[in-house]
């Protein structure tokens, strides 16, 4: 086992009060792409960015083409939990992680099993009725084409943290209770670049953090183990 490997390890053993921090690094082995790593297909297919097109704003103005740029490029209803959701579930269940703070929506974290999920930008598997609040799940959206209709006639909104919009107040207090009481906190999947969530691993104030990702990362200098991988193919290695 590699040294680093191997020292984590030790750090998750000797730990009964872990969180994980993940982004969209930890679904990309699922198959759900980052949509930030903007493609030549996005500008061929759309006239706006990723960004523009996932504003308030243009939700609001342009709800048909909000709504194909959903459909095709943030829905993917038939991506499985990979080895690190299996494993974070894991590590849940014997006691050792006591929380998953998570930038990603595809809900795969629970889908493997973890049960203290704190979504920061929301989930397609909620969708309510902006005109009288009836809840949809992704199935709901899934079989309706263009703009999804409530039965009352509402236009129904995907309960995802567009830009425009502040995170869930609820959310954000308890993963900073989460992460400010951590003994390790284990960053994994993201490049610490999105605000306000990256902002929310300053509240941490233990001595064993561990940064998991392909590429380097802003917080690198105030990590005490940096793993330069796939957060999939690490945790693995070690929750078997």
């Amino acid at each position: 086992m590699d040294e680093k490997i191997q020292k984590l390890k030790e750090i998750i053993d000797g730990s009964d009060n872990i969180v994980f921090f993940g982004g969209a690094g930890v679904s990309t082995e699922s198959g759900v792409p980052d949509f930030r790593s903007v493609d030549g297909l996005y500008n061929q297919e759309y006239d706006y960015p990723p960004e523009t097109i996932l504003s308030h704003t243009f939700y609001k103005r342009n709800p048909e083409e909000f709504y194909r740029f959903y459909h095709n490029k943030m829905l993917f209803p038939d991506a499985k939990p990979n080895a690190a959701h299996k494993a974070l579930a894991k590590l849940e269940k014997k006691g050792k992680l006591k929380a998953v703070v998570t930038q990603n929506i595809d809900g795969l974290h629970q889908a493997a099993g973890s049960e203290t999920v704190y979504e920061l930008h929301g989930s397609v598997h909620r969708n309510y009725c902006e005109s009288c609040g009836k809840f949809y799940g992704l199935k709901d959206i899934m079989a309706q084409k263009g703009v999804p209709k409530c039965s009352c006639g509402g236009i129904i909104k995907p309960d995802v943290v567009l830009y425009e919009e502040g995170l869930d107040q609820n959310t954000i207090r308890k993963s900073i209770e989460a992460i400010s009481n951590a003994d390790v906190l284990i960053i994994g999947g993201t490049s610490l670049a999105v605000y306000p969530a990256a902002g929310l691993i300053d509240y941490y104030r233990g001595n064993k953090l561990v940064l998991i990702n392909k590429s380097s990362t802003p917080k690198d200098s105030r990590a005490d183990l940096i793993i330069n991988d796939a957060i999939g193919k690490v945790l693995g290695q070690i929750v078997e």
